[in-house]
């Protein structure tokens, strides 16, 4: 039963990434408004119907997908990107430098992550650029933790005692033997990371700061339906539960891995068998 849910997982993300890179081949129809076709029913042009607009709610689900992608990739690259570096060269470098790197994420650990990213946007502007900016200032702080933990635990294994006793620069030895190690942890981490801009980015966008009309995004398009709830749910249930399937989905995958790459779990299930 586990699998299932798991193989289904990848289905959703499958279906999300087509979404994405199908999404500049629709064209203008997602923001072409049609007078005729206000809250009109599903037809063979829209599966979900038409908004209030008169927009095919589909194209513009899709649309909403490309947004969300582009947004978590761009997001958990660049956190990645900096939580990492700062995190590895903390712990390797260690003393003053460590403390200092410490009492800086304890301040951003202070502020709770999402009302950082809404002050943020807020004050940057709305906007997708403002909005990925505001995301990556508040999601390094987990990379970085995560990179410094495991840079503590492997500085003092052999092969880098021994790389240090043949004279290998720093350098090397960071990106030969140190990162290489934590690919894994990180690469869990990202998932997670993942789920949380795509559902951050969401949030933003309901509250007026992320993607600005006529481009459509999730958390945008739950904004405009709650209006109409009454008169036409599908309006916030489309986008709602596709919503919730991706950011399933993909946190569902990053506890799969998890589990693959944790040496106890895998210790007791040999000894299961």
């Amino acid at each position: 039963m586990r699998w299932r849910w798991v193989y289904l997982s990848y289905a959703i993300i499958l279906a999300w990434l087509l979404m994405a890179v199908g999404a500049p081949f629709l064209g203008e129809a997602a923001i072409q408004v049609r007078l005729d076709r206000f809250f009109y029913g599903a037809d063979w042009q829209s599966w979900l119907g038409y908004d209030q607009l008169g927009r095919p709610l589909w194209d513009r689900v899709i649309q909403g997908a490309q947004t969300s992608f582009w947004v978590a990739i761009w997001v958990v690259g660049f956190s990645a990107l900096i939580g990492t570096s700062l995190g590895v060269w903390s712990a390797y470098l260690g003393g003053w430098v460590d403390r200092v790197f410490l009492k800086i994420v304890d301040v951003f650990l202070a502020f709770p992550g999402l009302l950082l990213a809404i002050a943020l946007a807020a004050i940057l502007g709305p906007g997708i650029e403002n909005v990925v900016l505001a995301l990556v200032v508040v999601g390094w702080v987990g990379f970085a933790r995560l990179a410094r933990a495991q840079t503590l635990s492997l500085r003092r294994r052999d092969h880098v005692m021994a790389a240090r006793a043949m004279g290998v620069s720093d350098r090397r030895i960071v990106f030969r033997h140190l990162i290489p190690l934590m690919l894994a942890p990180l690469g869990v981490e990202a998932t997670f990371g993942i789920a949380g801009a795509v559902l951050s980015e969401a949030g933003l966008s309901f509250l007026g700061l992320g993607v600005q009309a006529p481009d459509a995004s999730w958390g945008s398009m739950i904004r405009e339906g709650t209006r109409y709830l009454l008169v036409a749910p599908h309006l916030v249930l489309a986008p709602g539960l596709i919503l919730m399937s991706v950011v399933l989905a993909v946190n569902l995958l990053g506890d799969h891995w998890r589990d693959r790459l944790d040496v106890r779990h895998s210790e007791t299930k040999d000894k299961a068998f």
